[in-house]
């Protein structure tokens, strides 16, 4: 009778973390990635405020379907990988169906279920807040930059650039 008790526990424990990944459970996630863009690029200007709204964070953020600070264009140079996708094409998942817990790292090397990425230099000071160990991202496609995924922090509603490492 323990032995049922003690599977029928872990079974529970180990069930958790998928209740976690439902969107549902976090409703402020980007359904979709951005589009590519179209328009005129944006010039890149290092000293750029990404505040547009009261209350809003001076760094990449997403204000409802707008990413804002996502409008530079595939010319810009410091999104450019001369080997892009060196690493292999990540296909653990995309969007707000699937939020991944940090397990580890900082900026220049980060994983989470046994994946490993890095954030792209020009951004390194937009993840700053971030919590290596416990923050939950959602990874979305790049469809200007060539190389590089958006990692979206669901907890501060900011992203970065991020490259894939491989496993």
């Amino acid at each position: 009778m323990k032995s049922i008790q003690l599977a029928l526990a872990s079974l529970l424990v180990l069930s958790v973390p998928a209740f976690s990944q439902h969107p549902e459970a976090h409703p402020a996630i980007p359904r979709s990635g951005p589009r590519p863009l179209k328009a005129t690029p944006h010039p890149v200007d290092p000293k750029r405020n990404y505040s547009d709204q009261a209350g809003h964070a001076n760094a990449p953020h997403v204000d409802g379907k707008t990413w804002v600070g996502h409008d530079t264009g595939k010319d810009d140079v410091r999104y450019h990988v001369d080997q892009p996708f060196a690493h292999g094409h990540w296909n653990g998942g995309f969007g707000r169906g699937h939020v991944w817990a940090l397990a580890g790292g900082g900026p220049s090397r980060f994983w989470f279920n046994g994946w490993y990425w890095d954030v792209a230099a020009a951004d390194i000071a937009f993840c700053d807040g971030w919590l290596w160990g416990t923050d939950q991202i959602v990874i979305y496609e790049d469809p200007d930059h060539d190389g590089w995924y958006l990692a979206y922090n669901v907890r501060l509603g900011t992203y970065v650039h991020v490259e894939y490492l491989g496993t």
